[in-house]
């Protein structure tokens, strides 16, 4: 049996018909945005209103929607993410601890999270472990994403929904 499934895959390579999936799929997944701390300037005009995941094809994405101009992040693999204020240690499951501070306030609520304390819902995602709340103080807000391991990533503000905006953290599937 196993003879026969090792001829017909040979067979398949030969023909070009076996590793063009995985081929073309990796292609188009965009590379090369490392894994080195992401900063830009704030001027600190907006406040947070939510958080929420996405799944796409080659990476997981956080996004954390402003009210208002949202601009400013600080974005760092680090060995622990901390509380703001008492610096005690976020648990977060995952090989690899990715720390996101946006520089906004958050309203006031506990609208954002779930009702196990987590901000996501993120099993099944191929790259997130676990999103979590560190904290907020002084005009900035900390979130904990564990990660299955330290992967390329990426930082961008885009404009909307309305006058709103969304600081994004997409985090690469693979290297």
């Amino acid at each position: 049996m196993r003879r026969s499934a090792a001829a017909v895959a040979s067979v398949l390579l030969g023909a070009g018909l076996v590793g063009l999936t995985p081929a073309s799929a990796s292609a188009a997944c965009p590379t090369g945005w490392g894994s080195l701390p992401r900063t830009a300037p704030s001027v600190r005009n907006a406040e947070i209103v939510d958080v929420r995941t996405g799944r796409h094809a080659c990476f997981d994405r956080f996004v954390v929607d402003v009210a208002g101009r949202g601009d400013g992040w600080f974005v760092r693999y680090v060995d622990q993410v901390r509380f703001d204020g008492s610096g005690e240690v976020v648990p977060l499951r995952g090989g690899a601890k990715l720390e996101v501070v946006v520089v906004e306030p958050i309203v006031p609520t506990d609208a954002i999270f779930l009702p196990d304390g987590e901000l996501a819902d993120v099993r099944g995602y191929r790259t997130f472990r676990h999103v979590a709340w560190a904290g907020s103080f002084e005009g900035q807000t900390t979130f904990g994403l564990g990660v299955r391991a330290r992967l390329p990533f990426r930082v961008h503000a885009l404009d909307g929904p309305g006058t709103g905006s969304r600081v994004v953290v997409d985090v690469a599937h693979r290297w």
